[in-house]
């Protein structure tokens, strides 16, 4: 792995680790955690094609 992907892999785990406890927090229901994942996951797929193509 190049040193900039490693960082930014880096930089994602913190993030993540920073949004979960209170993403985990406010949705206690998990029809909303689903709901909520699904825009998340449509977010980042979202990014990855756009940072793919413009590559």
């Amino acid at each position: 792995m190049q040193t900039d992907q490693i960082m930014s892999a880096i930089f994602l785990i913190a993030v993540l680790a920073l949004i979960l406890p209170a993403f985990l927090s406010t949705n206690n229901k998990l029809k909303q955690i689903l709901n909520n994942l699904s825009i998340w996951t449509i977010i980042v797929l979202t990014i990855i094609v756009l940072i793919y193509f413009i590559k």
